[in-house]
């Protein structure tokens, strides 16, 4: 069969699906992407779909197909198993001159989906002349090439602040690996992934962050004038930042000072270890009839210290999971505030060393004696310590 390939405009112009079922709710994200005014027309919708209604991005129209819904629509996705009812809505719209998409029996279709892969503006669609095993594998091939060695978006300006997730390289969320494949410099942090920056182009500037012969803030301070200076040059830059830029990354920092440059920034948010080192660990950090809430708090500050702006009284007295960062030197100190604050001594707690990275290490204690046994176990920073009933939650 010869197909003639195009891609629809849809911004603001009716999409008719009939059917509310897992069809239905395949195809409507990618409609409402396109910016189509999407209306469903179906007895009932799936949660997933009827979310999309609630938030009134669809409409729904709670019945069973009527010739008339055709009428006005630039597309119709039939998204039922019923052959009788898809005949229906697909002679309604031949009636109508209105491309048909079918579900049950593409042959009967006037319009075919095809495989789609997207990166960023890049959309590539796969049409399959019937064999849509082989489209879907061409599809596939293209994604993981783009993946590999993305094209250069030059639409990319400023500065891109990307979390680069706790330390495993496929952690990494798909925005933030296409904008460092776009990137002119990238400025890292020392706990980003590393084989990360192996996959850079040659041409690309690589600033080690760790190595600024700074003291903390004036090393920040360098930082910043190195993302303001480079963007306002022309260049792309990308500050490639450990977890996520904005929990305790200072990233808050970055985007005040190209704000006042004049510099426009992007955050991209990243998958942060205070959430993935206790899960990949075997704790969640929230469970259903243990812990309704978690906080998570900085403890490279000593509970005893005038700098410290955390409430440590109150933090002893909630009932959820305390997630400590940067906080394995001042562990025997912490532990001890918040046992003398109120939290029983043998509140399960746990240490997790370098979580989703090969040398991730862990232990589980309690509140009284993590400290001891952390520095028993030789743990090491960057390490993540969970506090709360959730550590034993799983067994």
């Amino acid at each position: 069969m010869s197909l003639y390939p195009m891609a629809l405009r849809l911004t603001g112009r009716r999409v008719l699906v009939v059917g509310g079922g897992a069809v239905a709710s395949r195809r409507v994200p990618g409609l409402l992407a396109a910016g189509a005014r999407v209306e469903i027309v179906s007895p009932e919708l799936t949660p997933f779909l009827r979310g999309h209604v609630d938030a009134g991005r669809v409409a729904w129209h709670e019945r069973r197909f009527e010739a008339a819904d055709v009428e006005g629509a630039w597309l119709v996705h039939v998204a039922v198993d019923d052959p009788v009812a898809a005949d229906q809505v697909s002679a309604a719209a031949e009636g109508q001159r209105i491309f048909c998409v079918r579900a049950d029996d593409r042959e009967a279709a006037t319009a075919w989906t095809p495989a789609v892969t997207r990166h960023g503006q890049v959309t590539v669609a796969v049409t399959d002349g019937g064999d849509r095993r082989r489209a879907m594998a061409v599809r596939d091939l293209v994604a993981l090439a783009l993946e590999s060695q993305p094209p250069v978006a030059l639409e990319y300006k400023g500065v891109a602040l990307v979390g680069a997730g706790p330390g495993d390289p496929e952690l990494i969320t798909v925005k933030g690996r296409r904008l460092l494949a776009a990137a002119d410099v990238v400025v890292a942090d020392r706990l980003i992934p590393g084989l990360l920056l192996g996959d850079l182009r040659p041409e690309v500037e690589l600033v080690d962050a760790a190595k600024i012969p700074y003291g903390p803030s004036a090393a920040q301070e360098e930082i910043n004038r190195i993302l303001v200076e480079r963007a306002l040059e022309g260049k792309f830059v990308v500050r490639l930042k450990g977890g996520d830029p904005y929990v305790f990354g200072r990233g808050g920092e970055e985007a005040i000072a190209c704000a006042a440059a004049g510099v426009p920034v992007l955050v991209v948010p990243g998958v942060t270890s205070s959430i993935a080192a206790p899960a990949l660990a075997g704790i969640p950090v929230t469970h259903r009839g243990v812990a309704h809430e978690f906080t998570v708090v900085s403890g490279h500050v000593a509970p005893d210290s005038g700098q410290s702006l955390v409430d440590w009284s109150a933090l002893a007295r909630m009932r959820g999971t305390i997630v400590v960062m940067m906080g394995l030197k001042n562990l025997p100190k912490i532990a001890a505030r918040l046992i003398a604050e109120g939290r029983p001594a043998d509140t399960p707690a746990a240490v997790v060393q370098e979580g989703s990275t090969p040398d991730q290490r862990s232990l589980r204690s309690t509140l009284g004696t993590v400290a001891d046994d952390a520095a028993a176990a030789g743990l090491r920073p960057p390490a993540t310590v969970v506090i709360g009933a959730v550590v034993s939650a799983l067994g």
